[in-house]
């Protein structure tokens, strides 16, 4: 225990630490006695949230252990922790983290014993990326909702409250305190290629409504809420993951376009921000990222916007961020323009060892790493960490996966499939008049929470509700050959159902669909991702919007499609024409009833 000579030493650096970027608390003592008790090198660590591979913190599969050797210089999760005292992990699926809610707890209390085993070890922050819709980690037995664009559909806040409640009471239990959701990000370029339904819409104030209640949500049930991406990457054509994503808007559009929904965040007492790897001249037009930028993290959302909680950048391999700067220089710069955590750092021994030489030779003061350590320590301390790090494995499955979550999350779906076009009408269809049904189409690799393949998916949930369907995958880019086979296909069926993903003018998708419609079956589209593509497919007779191709969407729209529920969501971005991109086919709010 430190005396209380060393807490009130602490106390005195923390202040100092505080006039460089926060404002002191009360409720200090237990952080900045941790914070006193730091080496550099363990200050410097805890900035960092990292990736590591394997579903055991001490016994990764041998490839797992291979590949952390490879990126990270140790073969597990709890040499990790020791070597670099990281205050944060990120889990990924594709690391294998998160094979079932039960082995991602004994992962999670795993990393945190390791942690504690340390000399005044830090129980570490685990977070991951569950947006639901197209950005899952975790996959079932845990419940999986309706993504951004869905419930922007079904215009309700409190669904966005009962979602983040309910996922992070799940998080909590497999010991993630820390989920990088909700996007904030305004969608107003039907173009973005990474955004898209990932957001609410284009209406910023329903954006920020939404935002400000699934914050609420989540931090209801004791996990950070994350609202992401600042300062907005709403308006973008270019993916910051592959390139330098550029935003023209104005100062003036941002402040009403932009700001908004993280305005709506910090009012709502967001835990922490993510920043974007994109360039807003009018913010700052140095050519620095927003993650490097000093007057947009500092300059506005730190002192224009007011907001004192943990800024993260979004992920450090991406290429937005490393246009400019090597993979030394981005920590530190980032760290200068006011963020507290480092994201996933392509080379973390790299990046630990860079920051730290910045503290060393005074770029970087002590002050500036003391004040983003103690804003970290206080989350931590805030979710509960530094008295229970712990989750309880035999418990998950009272928690993870519920029925009750189930069919709250089947209710909120119930309000977001959109029908935008239905001549004749043909919807709903009836078992008796279309007996036989043949759904066909793109089936994209699933992301987590899916049973099959989203032909599959539909065609299981239209067979359980009186028809006889069968399933056809024609994929995402269908051969001349496929198209064939799948318009011999539907001469024995009684009505088709297309399901199509990210339709362009030139996609042999719309040739599918037009030779589909042209054999005089009935045709109903499902768009499993944007609901742009019914700009491209102008004959179809009816068209849904489901915004992602997870289960609990494609059942809500085979009810739609059966008239098992009526069809219930509004368009929550305009769709434009396709020969004409400035003038509206579907405006915002647009939605077919029965």
């Amino acid at each position: 225990m430190p005396s209380r000579r060393s807490v009130l030493a602490a106390g005195a650096g923390v202040t100092a630490a505080l006039a460089v970027g926060g404002t002191a608390r009360a409720d200090d003592g237990r952080p900045a006695a941790l914070l006193s008790r730091m080496t550099p090198a363990e200050k410097v660590g805890q900035l960092f949230v990292a990736r590591v591979y394997g579903h055991s913190a001490t016994e990764p599969d041998r490839a797992d252990a291979d590949a952390n050797r490879a990126e990270l210089g140790v073969r597990t999760a709890a040499e990790l922790v020791a070597k670099y005292r990281v205050g944060g992990i990120i889990y990924f699926s594709w690391a294998h983290n998160t094979r079932d809610p039960r082995q991602i707890a004994e992962l999670s209390d795993g990393i945190q014993r390791a942690a504690l085993g340390q000399p005044g070890g830090v129980p570490v922050l685990i977070s991951t990326d569950q947006e639901h819709g197209i950005v899952c980690r975790i996959g079932g037995p845990a419940t999986l909702f309706p993504g951004a664009m869905a419930l922007g559909a079904g215009g309700d806040p409190a669904d966005a409250r009962a979602l983040g409640r309910i996922a992070g009471l799940e998080l909590r239990a497999m010991g993630v305190r820390q989920n990088y959701s909700p996007v904030a990000d305004v969608n107003v370029n039907p173009a973005n290629p990474v955004i898209g339904v990932r957001s609410f819409g284009s209406d910023p104030e329903a954006v920020a409504a939404l935002v400000a209640e699934e914050v609420r949500g989540y931090q209801e049930a004791g996990v950070a809420a994350t609202a992401k991406h600042f300062p907005g990457h709403g308006d973008t054509a270019v993916d910051s993951h592959t390139g330098f994503p550029v935003i023209t808007h104005t100062r003036e559009v941002w402040e009403r376009l932009d700001a908004a929904p993280f305005r709506a965040a910090i009012a709502a007492g967001v835990d922490a921000i993510m920043t974007g790897h994109l360039l807003v001249p009018a913010l700052d037009d140095s050519g620095d990222p927003a993650t490097l930028s000093r007057p947009v993290i500092t300059g506005i959302l730190r002192e224009r916007l007011g907001y004192d909680g943990v800024v993260v950048t979004d992920a450090l391999g991406m290429a937005g961020v490393r246009t400019r700067y090597g993979d030394d220089r981005v920590p530190v710069l980032a760290l200068k323009a006011g963020v507290d955590q480092l994201l996933d750092p392509p080379d973390l021994a790299l990046a630990h060892g860079a920051v730290l030489k910045a503290v060393a030779d005074g770029e970087l003061t002590e002050e500036r790493l003391d004040a983003s350590v103690l804003r970290i320590l206080r989350l931590k301390e805030k979710l509960g960490l530094l008295a229970e790090p712990y989750a309880d494995p035999g418990a998950v499955g009272r928690v993870v996966g519920r029925p009750g979550h189930a069919a709250e999350a089947d209710r909120i779906a119930a309000r977001t499939t959109t029908l935008l076009v239905n001549e004749g009408p043909l919807l709903p269809l009836s078992p008796r008049a279309y007996p036989r049904l043949l759904v066909l189409g793109a089936d994209p690799a699933s992301p987590s929470g899916t049973t099959g393949p989203p032909t599959t998916v539909l065609a299981d949930a239209l067979t359980a509700l009186g028809f006889t369907a069968s399933a056809l995958s024609t994929g995402t880019d269908p051969s001349a050959g496929t198209i064939e086979r799948a318009v011999t296909a539907a001469g024995a069926a009684d009505a088709v159902v297309v399901a199509t993903y990210n339709v362009t003018a030139a996609s042999p998708q719309r040739t599918l669909v037009e030779r589909l419609t042209a054999t005089g079956r009935p045709v109903v589209v499902v768009a499993v991702r944007n609901p742009y593509d019914v700009a491209l497919l102008p004959s179809v007779p009816a068209f849904l919007a489901a915004y992602s191709w997870t289960d609990v969407e494609l059942r809500a729209a085979a009810r739609v499609i059966a008239g098992a529920a009526g069809p219930r969501g509004r368009l929550p971005v305009p769709v434009p024409r396709a020969d004409d991109p400035a003038r509206v086919l579907y405006p915002l709010g647009h939605g077919l009833t029965y």
